[in-house]
């Protein structure tokens, strides 16, 4: 049965009505109960991530001077993935309802763990967050190696305009560097001048791990494999990370800088859904909702998956778009995208206030 009754005072201006829709939405959700925290569930994944990654070095110290090391390199490198997702969710503030609670179990499990500072990740995710796919807004689709927008692409000539071009062929073996992107993008936020004293903390605590970690790797390993282990282990995570990531907005419409849209529809329209079961839930860590995420970032991943059924009927019911896909169609949908930006991005984003003013 459907959670949504017709109301009979929906306001009749077209900027009310879109401005009160996620004001429904959202009302209907906390009815129901769907933000609450799952403190059990999070409790469990914390402490299977943490008796994996400590699994890991237990082998690694048991294999010793050996090339089958590489397969603990990749394994460390899916776990130190699953690590990231749960940083993602205390960032985001899913797992407890204090907030200092949830910030240094992001910091802790991030830098800790991972060696990534959680503070700059958080800068720059809730900037993505105001405004997904929005230009000269979103940091996830500013100028870098790979152009998301037909400016980025104009600009580029000779051997850049020619890799630019043939940037989604390219965009999956560069992922096996964004790990070390990563790496050297929070470092260099947290030794800046202007650090606060908790990112100094964390710096302290990345320092630590890092430093720590290339120290084992150097005692119980040669020289070369300690390097083949690093590599491996940075690109493999490069790859799982980036690939969870990549196919929730790339492809779907840009919005000119200018433009102006309602939450809902700035939410929905520029985000993608990844159907499959709990395989998928748990390669993307939650991720695979994304619409659902973007609505309600603070919603404990596993809650997802159950309000993802009032959210697509609630966006039929309001004729706002609602896309899903499979996993594979979504990376050809990227490929494609990348390698015609400058072509497929030309046409504006129509507001669709805008469009109804018109008609």
């Amino acid at each position: 049965m459907s959670q949504f009754v017709a109301d009979d005072h929906t306001p009749s201006r077209p900027q009310q009505r879109y401005t009160n829709l996620y004001t429904d939405l959202a009302r209907t959700v906390r009815e129901l109960g769907l933000l609450r925290r799952r403190r059990g569930y999070y409790w469990t994944r914390i402490g299977l991530v943490t008796a994996a990654f400590a699994g890991v070095w237990v082998g690694v110290g048991l294999l010793g001077n050996s090339w089958l090391q590489l397969l603990m390199a990749a394994v460390l490198a899916l776990v130190l993935t699953q690590v990231a997702f749960l940083s993602h969710d205390g960032a985001h503030r899913q797992i407890f309802d204090s907030a200092a609670w949830n910030d240094w179990t992001a910091r802790l499990l991030g830098g800790g763990l991972i060696g990534m500072s959680s503070s700059w990740w958080r800068s720059k995710h809730s900037r993505h967050h105001q405004a997904p796919n929005h230009v000269d807004h979103d940091p996830d689709i500013g100028a870098g190696v790979v152009a998301f927008t037909p400016q980025h692409v104009e600009k580029r000539t000779g051997l850049s305009g020619w890799l630019t071009r043939r940037q989604g062929w390219l965009f999956f073996p560069l992922l096996t560097l964004e790990g070390l992107n990563l790496y050297v993008s929070s470092l260099r936020h947290l030794l800046r001048r202007s650090a606060t004293k908790v990112e100094r903390i964390e710096a302290a605590i990345i320092l630590t791990r890092l430093g720590g970690y290339l120290a084992v790797l150097l005692i119980l390993l040669p020289v070369g494999k300690a390097g083949a282990f690093l590599g491996l282990q940075l690109a493999v995570f490069g790859i799982c990370l980036g690939g969870s990531f990549a196919p929730n907005h790339k492809g779907m419409p840009l919005v000119p800088a200018t433009m102006k849209l309602d939450f809902l529809r700035r939410q929905v329209l520029m985000s993608r859904n990844i159907r499959g079961g709990v395989m998928i839930d748990f390669a993307l860590g939650g991720l695979n909702y994304q619409i659902e995420h973007h609505l309600f970032p603070s919603m404990p991943r596993p809650t997802l998956k159950a309000v993802q059924p009032i959210v697509r009927e609630y966006c039929e019911l309001h004729g706002v778009k609602y896309t899903e896909v499979g996993l594979f169609t979504s990376y050809r949908i990227v490929v494609d995208y990348l390698n015609n930006v400058g072509l497929r991005a030309r046409d504006p984003f129509q507001c669709p206030l805008v469009a109804l003013y018109r008609k």
